[in-house]
């Protein structure tokens, strides 16, 4: 089958901002390369489709790399190959604690005593390879002496922390929602990949659905979406979390960490640990001793309220 392939240099923050989106362009497959280390301006997006891309996609490519200015994309035909094992090519395995993440294209056995998870890339966030996952995993990882019973991962994308936390705690009731359909049909295509079953499968706009609400409380709370919605969204997740209840954060970079932690702090939460990987930053805090409840009424319209302007 005939694929094609669009490049542009873009930069780090670009390919950050990429990679932490679900939906940055339809009906393609986005890679991001760092092409020299620690080098913030010098990395490359390739777009991947199964058509030639259309005056109107690469517009959209564009836009995803503003820095590229009026740089020409390179635009190759790729002829009898297939376009997503060419995507994946350069998405080496990726190991956090106990576990190991691969793609098909690269598959490796899991470590003595953990777990390996074939997450193919494609249409929804969390594959492993960006910061905020894989610092989530290692932050799982070294809750694994703990014990928790009922376990939500809010924006789950591929679901592979939801996995992980039921390979740590196999007896708990966990429960993996999207605001998008598509991570959830993707979610459940990988827990078959993977010969995973028993996690709950929510499409849900944030903690306020009657299925997750009527769940509650949860002992883990994990949430790796944007800072924006972290801070928006405190005091409905503080809300579902039990007294002294595991709150995982994700998706916010360092300069967002006080704005995230105060929102938290403003419903009983408080800072255990921080986890910093370049840019980003994953937290682990602790509800308070008495269940959250919220000063007001909660509107889903109405959160963007007390949103970031990100």
């Amino acid at each position: 089958m005939t694929s094609w392939k669009v490049t542009l240099p873009c930069t780090r923050a670009e390919a950050e901002a990429i990679d932490a989106a679900d939906d940055a362009a339809e009906g393609m497959v986005l890679m991001t390369t760092e092409l020299e280390e620690d080098d913030r301006e010098h990395w490359r997006l390739d777009a991947y489709l199964e058509v030639a891309p259309t005056p109107e996609a690469i517009a959209a490519i564009r836009l995803l790399a503003p820095s590229a200015g009026d740089v020409a994309p390179v635009v190759e035909e790729l002829p009898d190959e297939d376009w997503v094992t060419l995507s994946q090519d350069g998405l080496e395995p990726i190991a956090e604690g106990r576990f190991v993440v691969h793609t098909s294209a690269h598959p490796v056995a899991a470590p003595e005593g953990g777990r390996a998870f074939l997450i193919e890339a494609g249409q929804a966030f969390g594959t492993g390879h960006h910061a905020t996952t894989s610092g989530c995993l290692a932050m799982l990882d070294r809750l694994a002496d703990q014990s928790f019973t009922r376990i939500i991962d809010i924006g789950t994308g591929t679901g592979l922390l939801a996995f992980a936390a039921q390979h740590l705690w196999p007896a708990a009731e966990i429960v993996a929602t999207d605001i998008d359909p598509r991570a959830i049909i993707v979610t459940r295509e990988n827990a078959e990949l993977n010969a995973l079953d028993g996690i709950a499968l929510i499409v849900a706009d944030g903690a306020l659905d009657d299925t997750i609400t009527a769940r509650a409380p949860y002992d883990l709370v994990i949430a790796n979406i944007l800072a924006g919605p972290l801070v928006s969204m405190a005091p409905e997740l503080a809300a579902i979390a039990a007294p002294g209840a595991t709150i995982v954060l994700a998706g916010l970079l360092e300069t967002q960490r006080a704005d995230v932690v105060a929102a938290f702090a403003g419903c009983g939460c408080t800072l255990a640990e921080t986890d910093r990987r370049g840019d980003w930053t994953i937290l682990q805090l602790t509800a308070g001793a008495v269940r959250y409840v919220p000063t007001k009424p909660i509107d889903p319209k109405g959160r963007d309220g007390w949103a970031l302007d990100l």
